[in-house]
């Protein structure tokens, strides 16, 4: 079947934090209209990453039929769930997991907050290597842990890991966690087995859990290998977490429903007693019934939407190359965010978001949120019908032309 992601779908009326609403500064627990903010005129939002693309009629009609039933009550998840998981492992990256390995979070966001609780002490410290997706460090920082920070090296278009500084700062007994962002976000890099091999035996050299955030793993680009961390060999297992959720892949966000993995019995039996201890049990009955309709049948469309945002990056690259030379596209290896080099416009990082948000009307997550590495550059969401997206380049044309 051939799904049409050209097509666009009206997502105003729907509580779509995408469209409808602008974060009040960093408070997380407080929003603001957009329309209310910027006017009728619509806003582009290209930030927060979720898709433009309704999700793969198998999971729709999987969650008609389960509403169609009428009683929503209690709900635990069954074999043929945790199967889907281990199966979808096993069939696309060749790693057997234990289905007893999987404990279940409303969302990795909420997970890493309380993996931190459960293996870092008050006063101990956790790195992670920015710029990188923003909620790491408030996963710190909101259980009395402290940063230290390996900041990615950018040379010649492209980011790699500062091994030698790794090394050193795992070598501080404080630092208890690393965070790994794996593929990376809002960089792209798809880490190769090499360089997680590399990683990996620093961490466990020095004593350090590593906490693998691979929610972005099925979205690869061609010629790219996503290989999960906890495959290499059975020390990197018993020394990681993973982190894992369908809902980048598959557009399912909202369901709140993600996979923690852990292979060490250990480590789970404390994770567990952080879950009961926060009140998490059982699972949202249609974040249930849509991993698995999703895992089971959604390979087709998953293929075909990776072949569709590919086309959007090759676009993008192409009209930014010849209409806004300003700018320099960081090619990504996978997800479906662009990181976006703004640095030769000469704005300051308030510039560039006035010039962005309020002239252009585009709606981009500024470069800074992702630590100070990140000042001058923006982050595009790209997994959009194409319309949309050529509507968004033409705009930020525009503005940089005047100035």
């Amino acid at each position: 079947m051939k799904h049409l992601f050209d097509e666009e779908h009206d997502r105003k009326g729907t509580c779509s934090v995408k469209w409808e609403f602008i974060q009040r500064g960093e408070d997380l627990l407080h929003w603001d209209h957009t329309d209310a903010c910027f006017g009728p005129d619509r806003i582009l939002p290209m930030w927060v990453a979720d898709m433009d693309f309704r999700c793969p009629d198998a999971v729709v009609e999987a969650l008609i039929a389960r509403a169609e039933h009428g009683i929503f009550g209690y709900t635990a998840p069954t074999d043929p769930f945790y199967l889907s998981v281990a199966n979808w492992m096993e069939r696309r990256y060749g790693w057997k997991i234990d289905p007893s390995w999987i404990c279940l979070t409303p969302g990795v966001v909420p997970a890493l907050n309380m993996l931190v609780r459960t293996y870092v002490s008050q006063g101990d410290s956790v790195l992670i290597q920015p710029p990188v997706y923003y909620p790491f460090h408030k996963a710190i920082e909101n259980n009395d842990a402290e940063l230290v920070l390996n900041p990615l090296l950018y040379e010649d278009g492209k980011y790699r890991m500062d091994l030698a500084d790794l090394e050193a700062k795992c070598g501080d007994p404080k630092v208890k966690m690393a965070i790994l962002c794996s593929p990376h976000n809002p960089v792209g890099r798809v880490w190769t087995k090499d360089e997680l091999v590399e990683f990996g035996k620093i961490c466990i050299d020095n004593n350090v859990l590593i906490v693998s955030d691979e929610i972005h793993g099925d979205l690869i680009y061609p010629d790219y290998i996503f290989t999960p961390l906890a495959i290499i060999n059975d020390d990197f297992a018993q020394n990681s977490v993973i982190c894992t959720s369908p809902s980048k892949t598959f557009n399912l966000a909202g369901l709140q429903t993600s996979c923690i993995i852990i292979p060490n019995q250990d480590l789970r039996v404390r994770f567990q007693k952080t879950l009961q201890a926060n009140g998490l049990f059982g699972i949202s009955i249609f974040g249930m019934v849509a991993l698995q309709a999703a895992y089971d049948h959604g390979e087709e469309w998953l293929a075909q939407v990776l072949d569709y945002i590919g086309g959007n990056l090759e676009y993008l690259e192409k009209y930014v190359a010849e209409h806004i030379p300003e700018i320099d596209v960081i090619t990504p290896e996978g997800t479906y965010l662009v990181w976006l080099d703004c640095r030769r416009l000469q704005l300051d990082k308030w510039e560039l978001k006035k010039l962005m948000l309020e002239e252009a009307k585009v709606y981009l997550d500024e470069g800074f949120i992702f630590g100070p590495e990140g000042e001058g550059f923006e982050r595009i969401n790209i997994a959009c019908p194409r319309p949309i997206l050529v509507e968004a380049l033409d705009r930020i044309r525009r503005v940089i032309g005047r100035l």
